[in-house]
């Protein structure tokens, strides 16, 4: 009996941590998870929160839906003669007022994990420090997509025949993911910043309000006054629905999509470090 105890005690007895330590140092470590492994995690992080939220896929289906449909029959006969007429010019417009409106919600989403403190557990883990930024957009990049899948299939169902056909389809809901893409470090900037989300989502919407009302995705600015049309034709927004609205059309503007990407790339470039600097700091 005393020389059964005597076993299991031997068995039981803890590790000490000079052997622990060895036993670290000899098992070989797991390699450092890549940027772009990371960057894709937490982009899956960000889509199985909307897996297990659905509500939040309001925004991107029932709000472009009905935009499309006010804006098509109350405007339509006054501003082209018919709806069939004027959806032919308005749909690309409120598919980027649409989609560029949604992209304050990843502000929204960056401030609500940084208030219950999962930022601070980001920080502690050995990976690519912007990953966690950057998955959040790639999971919004979804969200965009479904809005431009959700608004182009009911413009369909309401007369709206694209020239350009597939590819010229395809090329302008791109375009307008790479500029949203973009244009959402503003938005992080923000949800950094600010201290509530209801703070995030007020300053967002003063901005996307006058930006994307202020240009050419409802009417040609010509009809405009002349001090207006001078903010209106240097706006990043109508750059962006004119290049994506020749481009289902058929047609390819060099200078828009020029346009469109020099906005991105400026957005990016000053955004981005000025987000990770509050990242880092926060």
């Amino acid at each position: 009996m005393s020389t059964a105890t005597s076993t299991e005690s031997k068995d039981l007895a803890p590790v000490s941590t000079e052997s622990l330590a060895t036993l670290l140092v000899t098992k070989e470590r797991p390699p450092r998870p890549s940027s772009l492994s990371t960057s894709l995690t937490f982009g899956w992080r960000a889509i199985l929160k909307i897996k297990h939220v659905p509500e939040q896929l309001f925004d991107v289906t029932a709000f472009p839906i009905m935009n499309l449909l006010m804006f098509t029959y109350l405007f339509g006969g006054a501003l082209a003669g018919s709806p069939s007429d004027y959806i032919q010019f308005v749909l690309p417009g409120i598919l980027v007022m649409s989609v560029v409106m949604i992209t304050m919600y990843t502000g929204v989403s960056v401030n609500i994990d940084i208030e219950k403190g999962v930022f601070d557990r980001f920080r502690s883990l050995p990976i690519w420090r912007p990953s966690a930024m950057v998955g959040y957009l790639l999971g919004d990049a979804l969200r965009y997509t479904i809005a431009s899948v959700v608004m182009l299939a009911v413009g369909l169902l309401l007369g709206y025949r694209p020239d350009g056909g597939f590819l010229g389809v395809v090329a302008g809901v791109a375009l307008l993911l790479v500029f949203s893409f973009a244009f959402s470090w503003i938005w992080t900037m923000f949800g950094l910043m600010l201290r509530t989300e209801k703070s995030v989502m007020s300053v967002s919407m003063m901005v996307i309000f006058p930006l994307t009302f202020l240009s050419n995705v409802f009417v040609d600015p010509r009809t405009m006054p002349g001090w207006l049309q001078a903010f209106v034709n240097n706006s990043p927004i109508t750059h962006l629905a004119s290049a994506v609205r020749e481009l289902m059309a058929g047609e390819w503007p060099g200078g828009e999509i020029a346009w469109t990407l020099g906005w991105a790339a400026l957005f990016l470039l000053v955004f981005g470090p000025v987000t990770m600097r509050l990242y880092n700091r926060k």
